[in-house]
């Protein structure tokens, strides 16, 4: 694995904060450092894939990055997003594997975000729940929400408790008549909850499939295609964060072919939970992503 490390001058410190991750030849080692709040970033005309973690953080923080510099390694998978400041991995199988809690090859990495943080989700399920006992769908009042960053919360080691972060999570009603995933993620962005652990939303999980057939709430996959273009698929059924926005009691989830159906009570409890959090952005990293030899924090 070859090393290339980006040279930073002290004129692009000047207001903003560098965003660097320095790959080494075992593995990857990444210490992020992000620019301040009041920066705002516009890479709207770029519509370029990334081929890593640090061309990802080029490309969102190209304000601070200087023209001089090079690809440090190739990781397939890792695609900008063109409606939100992320990054994704997309694919049946990328190498985005992280080791958290413990839990070796545990854990897959959702996205690379624009504050730093990176956002991962559990690989597979820590059991059967009701979104809401009491049959409502509004997340930030879920018996799973409480059981999440509660009993759940405190379960893990106090090292993993120290890398989460409090975070917003996008909790808008949505519906399948959206043909445009940008109106799905402008719908899951109208209402915020801000807490450590949730689950992914439909648009993150459209937006993980390589497909484009495949990435709107209208494609509905009822052949079992779409699944085998997302690295996000298991065999079972899983809830997700979203509620069905005709609804007071409805919640959306994602079926054992992979589809996405809107019409689950939120009190059925017999439905897979895969808990999603964000790992600080001061974290370091090392290893290459693969199931064999994941990520894991330091």
């Amino acid at each position: 694995m070859k090393q290339k490390i980006k040279e930073f001058s002290k004129k692009y410190l000047v207001g903003f904060i560098i965003g660097s991750i320095l790959f080494g030849t075992l593995g990857v080692y990444a210490v992020t450092y992000f620019p301040g709040l009041n920066t705002t970033y516009d890479n709207s005309d770029s519509g370029m894939t990334s081929t890593n973690v640090q061309d990802a953080l080029d490309e969102l923080y190209n304000v601070c990055v200087p023209p001089a510099g090079e690809t440090i390694i190739e990781e397939a998978g890792l695609e900008k997003d063109p409606y939100e400041c992320r990054y994704f991995f997309t694919g049946a199988n990328p190498n985005n594997y992280v080791t958290f809690n413990g839990e070796k090859s545990g854990w897959r990495i959702i996205s690379v975000e624009c504050d730093g943080t990176i956002k991962i989700i559990r690989n597979k399920s820590i059991g059967d729940y009701a979104w809401d006992t009491s049959n409502s769908n509004g997340w930030k009042v879920a018996s799973l929400n409480t059981y999440l960053n509660g009993t759940y919360l405190n379960s893990l080691s106090s090292e993993s408790q120290d890398q989460i972060i409090v975070h917003d999570f996008s909790i808008g009603g949505v519906t399948n008549t959206y043909a445009d995933l940008e109106d799905q993620v402008n719908y899951e962005n109208s209402e915020k909850w801000n807490g450590k652990l949730a689950l992914p939303t439909v648009s993150e999980y459209l937006r993980t499939n390589s497909n484009t057939n495949c990435k709107t709430m209208s494609s509905n996959d009822s052949n079992g295609i779409c699944k085998n273009t997302t690295w996000m698929y298991i065999n079972d059924n899983w809830s997700i964060l979203a509620r069905n926005s005709a609804s007071s009691f409805s919640v959306y989830y994602v079926t054992s072919i992979g589809s996405l159906i809107n019409t689950l009570r939120a009190d059925y409890e017999n439905n897979a939970t895969r808990p999603t959090l964000y790992l600080n952005a001061n974290i370091k990293l090392l290893g290459s992503g693969t199931s064999t030899d994941p990520y894991t924090i330091s």
